[in-house]
């Protein structure tokens, strides 16, 4: 199986993918080095990089004597854009969504209420656009999906906070994992707009208790749904 260009980023691509989708045992061995620069057709040094990346990505272990094996779920780095991409390319389970709207969860709402201190016009104008596409979705007129991205991150931008900012695309990718299990999360469309309609009323108004409460109650209503199907 010959990659293509940039092989090492693609080579990490594909081991990634296939070490989330289950296709080689946590703590069992992969192919050596050798071994996969044969499959792949690839250089030493395209494979020792991709075992480098995968590595420092919390996925592998590779030691000497020892070999390359798959570290526990709990060793991946969540927060990589790369591992949530591959996250998104598997088959996410309703235990992972539930995972996902907890940190949702732990974060949002405060996101929220210093957005609703700190955003700028600008910044507030970015979160009402994307409720405006929201409203349209609901009418068939805009992508639900890229809306409700756009809103969220939008919130996460507005709060100020650079760790938050940082989490635009674990956003992106918790939303993207829900649309799996679109029924569990929204009881309809309508419920769904008019909660953020709320949410981005109150962070234009400045009331940083009611931004917190309302994102809070959102997000609960979500979890509680998720849960239930457990």
């Amino acid at each position: 199986m010959k990659l293509p260009h940039n092989l090492t980023q693609q080579l990490t691509h594909t081991l990634g993918l296939a070490i989330i989708n289950g296709q080689y045992a946590v703590g069992k061995g992969m192919p050596s080095e050798a071994e996969i620069c044969e499959q792949f057709e690839v250089s030493r040094s395209s494979t020792r990089e991709a075992v480098k990346m995968l590595s420092a990505k919390g996925l592998i272990s590779s030691r000497p004597k020892q070999g390359i094996r798959v570290l526990p779920e709990t060793n991946w780095n969540m927060f990589d854009t790369d591992v949530l991409s591959w996250i998104l390319k598997s088959k996410p389970s309703l235990s992972l969504l539930k995972e996902f709207v907890q940190v949702r969860l732990a974060m949002e709402p405060v996101a929220a209420e210093l957005a609703s201190q700190h955003a700028t016009p600008s910044q507030l104008h970015s979160i009402e656009a994307a409720l405006n596409r929201i409203e349209d979705a609901e009418n068939g007129l805009d992508d639900a999906l890229d809306s409700e991205i756009a809103f969220h991150s939008a919130i996460l931008e507005a709060s100020g906070n650079r760790f938050f900012i940082q989490l635009k695309d674990f956003i992106n990718t918790a939303l993207r994992v829900g649309t799996r299990y679109q029924n569990y999360i929204y009881e309809n469309q309508h419920d769904m707009v008019n909660a953020h309609e709320q949410i981005f009323n109150n962070i234009k108004s400045g009331n940083a208790v009611k931004a917190k409460e309302v994102t809070t109650d959102f997000l609960e209503k979500i979890l509680g749904r998720v849960e239930s199907k457990l």
